[in-house]
């Protein structure tokens, strides 16, 4: 309660101080009743997973509240500030029990937009300095436009951060708005450094060749802290790096009054990611590769009812589908396991903006070969009713 009273004290300030101001308020909020249909009791130990809790868990949750603030404080100059909260759902009231279950009480409040646009810096290209979105899916999502039901692919999987705070320049480079592009630089703050040594630069091209028709090709690298050779012999050891090369193809036929069909893959290799399993000493490191697809659409039969559905295929190693000897909870197992992802739904429009979709979410697990000691990890699938509104 202490929490929510400091949203509502935070609010209440902020509009009281921008109340003169020449800008727009908006916001949004989205959240479910949940019921953990199936679970094996083997879930938690794997990693990267989508669908959190125990079989027969259920409770309300609230998963995004947006409250924002653009302002126009010139004809060049733009502003946005975006306060984000979430109150999730949780077993046993603790924070660490997954990254998507974390508490009942109000349990995140923090600062998800603060940057200032200076539009037509040179013509058809606006810069943007502070937190923002980067580049790697924020178009994907708003193509996707169910926010509300899952995270883009890449977001769920965590294999990009969704802001980071940089320099970015972005535009077209023809006047009919055909080819697009989108440039970043920014202090990588999936790196856990407390001096923001390490830097992200990444690149977006955009292509819309026809009438809602879009295709984009983004690429994303990060330095990181370089790592110990395991094969140096020198005091103190050599080190390897250890930096983060992701890209990705993203296609769409958007219409969203009518129809709509996408397709996302990317591949993210980070250097000397893992130990080579052809060397028995375990002394030569390899790149790590991951690799996902989505594929999502949905298609309104009336303006107020609609049909959605997605499924995803991501492998966190694609070089290794398990280890060679050990059980399930042997090092490697967990990060090395397809997991297939479904989501399919029902939207209700009662209003232009409001949405009522009740919705099943379902994960599957590649079964082990290669490891006698194994455990196969049956499905996990929960049933949903998601709720989705703006105020404007």
């Amino acid at each position: 309660m202490k929490r929510i009273a400091m949203l509502i004290c935070t609010l209440a300030v902020l509009s009281v101080a921008l109340a003169g101001a020449q800008g727009k308020f908006s916001g949004l909020v989205f959240g479910d009743y949940f019921y953990n249909v199936a679970k094996d009791t083997g879930f938690s130990r794997l990693s990267r997973t989508v669908v959190p809790g125990s079989k027969d868990f259920q409770a309300f949750q609230i998963r995004r509240i947006y409250f924002t603030y653009d302002n126009d404080i010139s004809e060049k100059f733009t502003a946005r500030f975006r306060l984000e909260g979430n109150m999730i759902a949780s077993e046993n009231g603790s924070s660490a029990t997954a990254s998507r279950v974390s508490g009942s009480s109000l349990s995140q409040l923090y600062i998800k937009d603060a940057y200032m646009k200076w539009k037509n810096i040179f013509a058809g290209s606006d810069l943007i300095f502070g937190v923002q979105p980067t580049t790697a899916y924020d178009i994907s999502e708003g193509v996707w436009a169910y926010r509300s039901l899952e995270k883009t692919i890449m977001d769920l999987r965590g294999i990009i951060s969704s802001r980071d705070l940089g320099l970015a320049l972005r535009g077209k480079f023809d006047d009919g708005g055909m080819f697009g592009y989108w440039f970043m630089v920014s202090n990588n703050s999936a790196q856990d450094d407390a001096v923001n040594r390490y830097k992200r630069v990444s690149l977006n091209l955009q292509v819309k060749p026809v009438k809602n028709v879009i295709v984009t090709l983004d690429g994303d690298f990060r330095t990181q802290d370089k790592i110990n050779d395991p094969a140096s012999t020198t005091v103190p050891k050599a080190t390897l790096p250890n930096n983060v090369l992701t890209y990705a193809l993203f296609a769409a036929y958007n219409d969203p009054t009518s129809f709509t069909l996408g397709v996302e893959a990317f591949m993210q290799s980070t250097q000397n990611g893992e130990v080579d399993p052809a060397d028995k000493t375990g002394k030569t490191l390899k790149s790590l590769n991951a690799f996902g697809v989505s594929i999502f659409g949905y298609y309104w039969f009336t303006p107020e009812i609609g049909l959605i559905g997605r499924y995803d295929i991501f492998n966190p190693n694609t070089d290794s589908n398990f280890p060679l000897t050990g059980a399930v909870s042997a090092p490697g197992y967990a990060a090395s396991l397809t997991r297939n992802y479904l989501i399919a739904g029902l939207s209700f429009k009662p209003d232009k903006n409001v949405q009522i979709i009740p919705n099943l979410q379902m994960e599957t697990y590649q079964a082990p070969r290669n490891v006698t000691s194994a455990v196969s990890i049956d499905a996990s699938v929960t049933a949903r009713v998601t709720f989705y509104w703006v105020f404007l």
